[in-house]
């Protein structure tokens, strides 16, 4: 039996694909003309971070803007919707392009512009050790982040877990979990989010790996080193967003 999804969950849907063709039929124009965020800016006389946003799908354009960027790009503004279709599996996210947002006392620079064609958003995360607050977060997914300077604790499921420069965490994101730093500096991290798991390859595939998988481990453990196949993932829980979140944002702690 097919179980349908509630109208406004459906239009919420939609909205998102949406976006998300805009901003990937935006990204696909500026790169066919070897433009930089910061050149269509000028062009446009649109900002910067609102473009980087438009691209991300994180942010609606205005009639106004959607005809000034049809004009710029010299196209219809029908065409401005059409779905894109990504033509070499590789994003390339130059330096000039990344553009630094802020969330929840969290500064985060998206390092990918491809979310609507592969499963994981990778970052790069500033946590202030002034972050005010201690809400802890919890959605659909996992995380990975890795301590690229200062000290970070992270703060999961009731644990806290000290991490330095060279330290790493892999952990599911439906537990409650909360980025916090310490000392008198800036924490800067690598993250790197799956919000959707998906289902274990076909077995009978044949498969060859340049770096062989490692056997999964309980967090914390230390790891022995022995390979073995992907193991099923056991079945997410209930997903959790705070309202108005853009959709980069739901994964940052």
């Amino acid at each position: 039996m097919t179980t349908k999804l509630p109208v406004r969950h459906q239009e919420s849907d939609e909205i998102q694909r949406q976006l998300a063709s805009f901003g990937a039929r935006l990204r696909e124009l500026r790169l066919k003309r070897g433009w930089t965020l910061q050149e269509l800016a000028a062009r446009s006389s649109l900002s910067k971070p609102f473009l980087s946003r438009l691209e991300s799908g994180g942010r609606q354009a205005s009639i106004a803007a959607a005809l000034t960027l049809s004009r710029i790009f010299d196209v219809s503004l029908a065409s401005l919707f059409e779905p894109s279709v990504m033509e070499a599996p590789c994003v390339i996210v130059r330096a000039g392009d990344a553009v630094e947002q802020s969330v929840h006392g969290l500064k985060y620079t998206p390092l990918s512009a491809a979310g609507r064609f592969f499963n994981v958003q990778p970052l790069r995360v500033k946590v202030s050790p002034s972050r005010r607050g201690n809400e802890h977060y919890h959605h659909d997914g996992e995380e990975w982040i890795y301590v690229l300077s200062g000290k970070l604790t992270l703060s999961l499921a009731g644990k806290t877990y000290d991490l330095g420069p060279g330290d790493a965490a892999h952990f599911e994101s439906r537990l409650p979990h909360r980025l916090i730093a310490r000392g008198d500096r800036d924490a800067e991290i690598l993250v790197v989010a799956a919000p959707v798991w998906s289902p274990p390859p076909n077995p009978s595939l044949a498969q060859h790996h340049a770096i062989p998988t490692i056997a999964l481990l309980p967090f914390g453990q230390a790891s022995a080193n022995t390979l073995a196949s992907p193991q099923p993932r056991p079945a997410r829980f209930g997903a959790h967003r705070r309202r108005g979140d853009a959709k980069t944002n739901k994964f940052l702690e």
